[in-house]
């Protein structure tokens, strides 16, 4: 025979199997489960397949780049392996860096950092 619980750790399982399951009802509620739910488990960039444990690799991305906007047919949603995912938040923000510092007149911006201003001086002295 088992070792009877006594009732009070009873009561302490039941408060966290209860919380678990009120936990995985809040999960399947949130836009990544319904993006699970609507999408095909395919990373929208490079066409790989999740399954299994790999599916947590999957992210979902904001088309328009607003967390707050979330429609329950997912229009606004993409599925993303996590490198993906990673380059097109990188994407955004270098073409964000770009038109901020942009000139008026629409020419490229001029960089800052020139690794050959040295060089004609070096080029010079060897002769």
């Amino acid at each position: 025979m088992s070792p009877r619980r006594p009732r009070t750790e009873g009561n302490k399982l039941s408060q966290i199997v209860a919380e678990a399951r009120r936990s995985a009802e809040r999960r399947e509620n949130t836009y990544r489960e319904q993006a699970l739910r609507i999408f095909p488990h395919i990373c929208g960039r490079c066409g790989r397949e999740f399954t299994g444990k790999r599916l947590r690799e999957l992210t979902v991305h904001h088309k328009d780049h607003n967390h707050e906007n979330n429609p329950p047919d997912g229009r606004n949603w993409e599925l993303l392996c996590t490198s993906c995912h990673d380059k097109e938040h990188a994407r955004y923000l270098e073409e964000g860096w770009h038109w901020e510092d942009s000139p008026e007149d629409g020419q490229e911006p001029s960089s800052t950092y020139r690794p050959f201003a040295s060089l004609e001086d070096l080029l010079k002295t060897k002769k």
